[in-house]
């Protein structure tokens, strides 16, 4: 049997599936890096540009610094960047000038693999964007074949679409993102070779989430037919609707007589560091999913669905949920069946509540919305419906949007900015709001260390020492006493 790599997408992808994508900050991740770097991963799914911009606005964290900083502790293991193409944090198509200088920082910080994901499979948008990343640095490029279910994505619909970017000199290897978790085991016996067939000697990596309990096995019919990697998380941020859990992942691939070259004892100390950390910051963990058949109809990935579940709560109608997501379903026609990753689907969800919890179906409308039924997104898979385009573009908003610029050039935003603006902070300020931008500047380099065991101690003396009344706060154990007065004295005594 062959040789099997793992990519570790915990950072990213689990963090952002079963974490809402903030509970991870800078230290916690430079913590571990070094150990990380040891285990042996193919490549670590380590940010895309959603990712870095919660850094920013949760935790002021500079996500430029970032990649240097963890680049720099994890010199062999590459640090992947998943991309939709033409965008960057912003939801609109930016400038390629802009996004040109988007890829070679990221390549200068230290990115060295980027996922295109072009929700659409739009060919002319994959290459271009592929070509930009090759310009301006030496990265590797993985082109994204995302898996839904419909009548139009049969397996000849990926393998076309594979054949064609093959080609390209820009692309080099693909892999099957399922994000929604939907492909079978017999499904992917057949979409496999047929995809491996398509794209001759370059490579294919399988990443399917385990959201309704395929994710695993599927993933292991991937290895047996001929993938190349599989994608996995790890300990809290395995499983649940994040990507199969690597430990055991590993013990299935080698008993399927796969050769997994990892440190074993390295991926050991690194599960262990984020099962102390999940407890510490009182974060969920991934566990194994009992199979709904649901999801095959509403395709709601894990992430997106908490959200709708927060949502509801808040508006205090978590009674409406059943029908929010049949109502998803059907806003999913609607609109010409997008595949359900980002951004489609919280445009989706976000559209089917307002149709249940709103005066009426498409009574009101997100910009996003708009902007997708006037194509600025892309050309929908199928056209979207006629009587609901009708009722969407019969507004004043739509017909504002249609005339707006979608993204202002290169040229008027160095105008905007000042045209001796270092470069990363330029990036951020040109689609992240000011005041975010301000904050994360003067909060100042992010911590390096992070230890679970104290986490919940310093929260604690974080709490007190904001009540008013505090003047003093004593600890103390049997062969330890330490005292914190109000004002600048601190006196630690043993």
């Amino acid at each position: 049997m062959a040789e099997i790599g793992l990519v570790d997408v915990s950072i990213r992808d689990g963090n952002q599936s079963l974490w809402g994508a903030t509970g991870l900050a800078t230290n916690h991740m430079l913590q571990i890096a070094g150990l990380l770097d040891r285990v042996g991963f193919r490549a670590i799914d380590f940010t895309s540009s959603s990712h870095m911009a919660v850094a920013v606005r949760y935790f002021q964290n500079n996500p430029w610094e970032r990649i240097r900083r963890v680049r720099a502790a994890m010199p062999r293991t590459p640090l992947q960047f998943i991309t939709t193409g033409l965008r960057f944090i912003a939801w609109a198509q930016a400038d390629p000038d802009f996004m040109r200088i988007v890829y070679r920082r990221l390549q200068i910080n230290g990115i060295r693999r980027f996922i295109m994901l072009d929700p659409m499979h739009d060919l002319e948008n994959v290459l271009e964007a592929s070509r930009l990343i090759k310009e301006e640095g030496g990265a590797e490029v993985m082109c994204a074949l995302t898996f839904t279910l419909s009548d139009v994505h049969d397996d000849a619909f990926y393998a076309d679409f594979a054949a064609q970017v093959a080609k390209s000199p820009y692309v080099d290897l693909f892999y099957l993102k399922d994000p929604s978790g939907l492909m079978s085991p017999e499904r992917a016996r057949t979409l496999v070779p047929a995809v491996l067939a398509a794209i001759g000697d370059k490579k294919l990596e399988m990443h399917i989430h385990a959201t309704i309990g395929y994710g695993a096995l599927s993933s292991l019919v991937g290895a047996d037919l001929g993938a190349s990697a599989v994608h996995v998380g790890i300990g809290p941020l395995g499983d649940g609707s994040a990507l199969p859990e690597a430990v055991r992942m590993v013990a299935n691939l080698r008993a399927l007589g796969h050769d997994v070259p990892i440190d074993d004892g390295a991926l050991a100390q690194v599960e262990s560091y984020w099962w102390r950390l999940a407890k510490a910051q009182g974060l969920p963990p991934g566990t194994p999913q009992a199979f709904d058949a649901s999801f095959l109809k509403h395709q709601i990935a894990g992430g997106v669905m908490t959200t709708i579940v927060r949502q509801l709560q808040e508006l205090k109608l978590e009674h409406r949920m059943k029908d929010v997501i049949a109502e998803t379903e059907q806003v999913r026609r609607d609109l010409g069946q997008p595949i359900m990753v980002t951004p489609f689907p919280q445009m989706v969800c976000t559209q089917a509540l307002f149709n249940i919890v709103g005066a009426g179906r498409y009574a009101q409308v997100s910009d996003q919305v708009i902007r997708y039924v006037l194509g600025k997104f892309g050309r929908p898979t199928r056209p979207v419906d006629e009587a609901v385009r009708n009722t969407i573009l019969d507004r004043a908003r739509a017909r504002e949007i249609e005339k707006e610029q979608d993204f202002p050039t290169l040229a008027e935003l160095r105008q905007r900015f000042g045209g001796d603006m270092p470069e990363e902070e330029f990036l951020l300020r040109a689609v992240m709001p000011g005041d975010q931008v301000d904050a994360m500047m003067a909060a100042g380099k992010s911590r390096a260390s992070y230890a679970p065991e104290v986490a919940p101690v310093i929260e604690l003396l974080k709490q007190l020492a904001a009540r008013p009344a505090s003047r003093e706060i004593v600890i103390e154990r049997p062969t330890f006493r330490l005292s914190l007065k109000s004002g600048p004295q601190l006196e630690p005594s043993r």
